[in-house]
């Protein structure tokens, strides 16, 4: 059998074609479509995809660690919709691109330089140090491994992170601001101009406007929008939260108990020895005699302190070489295991409290020590712990509960569409009600309130929810918090009628026509004094600069800057809308003295690091060219909603 299917090798192929194709078509096509399905992603980098789910990971880590910093002040609606999405993709395009970048141009950092930066950071200059100045390991590890990560990945990660840094900093390096365009720049910024202004007020024209009823119905034709009611809903909801169900889990004394055993390492806290100690410094690798020298220095010390042990203090202040303890009588603290040298530790274990120790060798010299306290271990008993504890336990157990009852919870709202009470009653949730929720987020709602979150809002004021009056879907609104509504009252978007807002109409018609006749006189006395100065009217002199607006709208004091003063008295208009028109007249302008040095450095240094940034910028623009960048899916509301369900798939 064997030997026929060698020596017919193409037959057999054929054989296997024929059965296994169809079956690939029947059941593997849509198993493979799926696999090499490109529609969830949002981008692609140098061919590389950023899908939609890595798109959705990272504000999902973003949100959690917002609200974790925010506590109640989290509003979950500030890391959600279109815009914060689209910031999130270009960080992820422009993190592709930039470690292309480096891998091109093989950029690396030495190892001397990632020890600088990694003992720069707060977190690691604070842990505990050995005697030797050296991070304690133990405090280390223990750092890392609270944020998921070996020395290894944390040691790659600042070595690539430190790398990318390169990039930025040789661009903006090379950024500088010529003199003459800082000088320019600062007098320009600096000039300052004496000002008289002449203001044509809406509120003195109002009394020459006479609307009649043509007029006004016009206006209210025209500017409905202002008289209208939005479409407004009267809602049902539940909401399904992680922290609720925190608060109401029951921790039987069994289980704390067990989860106390099980963590009871936190609570221990290993012996702990005090020691002050008098160094005879001698590097290790220094000559023989000189570590003789130092060797017997430190016996001569020692005899003397053998007959005198109350004067260590005073002795360890005089003559220890130790800068970091002398001064403190050679005090070093409460230490456990594992923090100093081991010749040095085996001698202080070995003492009493209040014993001095003979010298002690180690790489950095000769050493007395006198045990000055003890701590002996303890285990914290569960009686200490158990507020700690007992919020611990509800947590982990409301996080299991909440996963479980998720899925059920959306599947029940969903299937029982026609009301929310059978998941209030299976899961002991409470129906909310709230009215006037309209489309867009309703402050009077209040500012956390899950019906201002536009997912919400999407699925409430869908077709099916407001024809059908159905169960939305269950909506995520938090990492731990699902919310499914329904309205019970709708209220389609309407025009007030005439007669009831007529009041309304009369007195934005009024406002308009006197805000436009205060424009036409103001324009015209411009005007007037383009072709003839005049002062009369004119109010008092101001001094305005870009720096000092004293009170005037920020586009007036554009226009005063801006006006050409080449020659003087200059005038400019500004129509400053529903405050009416003002003519400005420009009498002087002054220059203040230059800046002194040390200012002139500190702006030069700004506009060199705007300059650098700018540079940054277009340097970045060129890699993504370089990169072949594509925007699969641009970031939008639609797509935000498809993305989520496809990451929830």
């Amino acid at each position: 059998m064997l030997d026929f299917v060698r020596n017919n090798r193409r037959l057999m192929l054929l054989l296997l074609l024929v059965l296994v194709f169809p079956s690939f078509v029947f059941f593997g096509v849509e198993s493979y479509s799926r696999f090499m399905d490109s529609s969830h992603d949002v981008a692609k980098v140098d061919g590389r995809a950023i899908t939609v789910q890595e798109l959705d990971n990272v504000v999902r880590e973003q949100s959690e660690r917002m609200r974790q910093m925010l506590g109640a002040s989290y509003d979950p609606r500030q890391f959600e919709g279109p815009a914060l999405r689209k910031n999130v993709m270009d960080q992820l395009i422009l993190q592709r691109v930039v470690a292309n970048e480096v891998a091109r141009e093989h950029l690396t950092v030495s190892n001397a330089r990632l020890f600088e930066a990694i003992n720069s950071i707060p977190a690691i200059a604070q842990l505990p140090r050995k005697q030797d100045g050296s991070i304690d390991d133990k405090a280390y590890l223990q750092l890392l491994a609270a944020q998921g990560m070996t020395p290894e990945q944390f040691d790659a990660r600042m070595r690539f992170d430190l790398a990318t840094q390169q990039l930025g900093t040789s661009i903006a390096g090379t950024a500088f601001v010529p003199k003459s365009l800082l000088d320019r720049l600062i007098a320009v910024r600096d000039q300052q101009r004496d000002v008289q202004s002449l203001l044509f007020k809406p509120a003195d024209y109002t009394a020459k406007v006479q609307p009649d009823a043509a007029a006004l119905k016009a206006y209210y034709e025209s500017h409905q929008s202002a008289f209208s009611v939005p479409e407004q809903a009267k809602v049902e909801y539940v909401v399904l939260s992680g922290d609720a169900l925190a608060a109401t889990q029951a921790v039987t004394p069994e289980e704390l108990k067990s989860y106390y055993d099980s963590n009871i390492a936190r609570f221990r806290t290993d012996e702990q020895r005090r020691a002050s100690h008098i160094l005879i410094a001698a590097p290790k690798d220094a000559p023989a005699a000189q570590r003789q020298a130092a060797k017997d220095k430190a016996a001569k010390l020692l005899e003397d302190l053998r007959k005198h042990p109350d004067t260590f203090a005073d002795v360890a202040r005089k003559q220890s070489q130790d800068p970091g303890s002398a001064e403190k009588g050679g005090d070093l603290g409460f230490m456990g295991h594992g923090a100093l040298v081991k010749p040095f530790e085996d001698a202080m274990y070995a003492l009493k409290e209040g014993q001095i120790s003979d010298v002690v060798e180690t790489d950095y010299g000769y050493h007395i020590i006198k045990l000055t306290g003890l701590k002996p271990a303890e285990t914290r008993p569960l009686e200490a712990v158990r507020p700690e504890l007992e919020v611990e336990l509800r947590k982990q157990l409301a996080a299991k509960k909440y996963a479980e009852d998720a899925d059920a919870f959306g599947n029940m709202v969903y299937e029982q569409s026609d009301s929310l009470k059978p998941a209030a009653d299976k899961f002991k949730l409470t129906i909310q009600t709230a009215d006037g929720v309209t489309r867009q987020p309703n402050p009077a709602l209040g500012q956390n309130s899950p019906l201002n979150n536009d997912k919400v809002l999407k699925a409430l004021f869908s077709d099916d929810a407001i024809k059908s009056k159905r169960n939305t879907e269950a909506v995520q609104i938090g990492p731990t918090t699902l919310i499914a509504a329904r309205i019970v009252d709708y209220r389609p978007a309407t025009v007030r009628k005439f007669e009831e807002v007529e009041g309304k109409v009369r007195e934005g018609y009024v406002a308009q026509q006197a805000a436009e006749l205060a424009r036409k006189d103001g324009e015209a006395r411009l005007e007037a004094l383009k072709k003839s100065d005049n002062a009369q009217g004119f109010g008092g002199v101001t001094m305005v600069s870009r720096a000092k607006a004293e009170g005037m709208e920020p586009k007036a004091v554009e226009a005063i800057m801006r006006a050409d003063a080449t020659k003087l008295p200059a005038v400019v208009g500004v129509d400053l809308g529903a405050n009416g028109y003002a003519v400005y007249r420009i009498t002087k302008i002054t220059q203040p003295q230059q800046a002194n040095e040390g200012q002139r450095q500190a702006e030069a240094q700004q506009l060199a690091q705007l300059a650098g940034q700018t540079e940054i910028g277009a340097y970045y623009e060129s890699l993504k060219a370089r990169s072949k960048v594509k925007i699969l899916k641009p970031v939008t509301p639609a797509d935000t909603a498809a993305g989520s369900e496809a990451a929830a798939q």
